[in-house]
């Protein structure tokens, strides 16, 4: 049976106390879940009813985000960019993750 994830990549040059980092890919989280079970219902299944494995990484920068996007959608994945509403530590608008799927880890 084939494994799926949901991963999350944080920009490694903005500098997130950890509870803005938790909420920033929490709302990735939750926005990818969502869409996926719109999107890609049978793939949202199967992780929900595996493991939902969630993994976390850091990119670089901005370009980054943008660029693991336009692969994401190109390759079917959902994928969900995350701007912050600039309430609190960094400017309004800031993009600060991605999440990409849950989808098969294969992808």
């Amino acid at each position: 049976m084939e494994d799926y994830k949901l991963v999350i990549a944080v920009r490694g040059d903005l500098e997130m106390s950890v509870g803005k980092l938790a909420v920033q890919v929490a709302h990735a989280a939750v926005e990818c879940a969502l869409e996926a079970k719109k999107k890609k219902p049978s793939w949202f299944k199967k992780w929900k009813n595996g493991n939902s494995k969630k993994v976390v990484v850091k990119v670089k920068g901005e370009e980054d985000l943008i660029d693991l996007k336009r692969k994401a959608e190109e390759m079917g994945l959902v994928a969900n960019l995350i701007s912050d509403a600039g309430l609190t530590e960094i400017p309004p608008g800031t993009r600060t993750v991605i999440g990409i799927g849950p989808a098969p880890s294969s992808l």
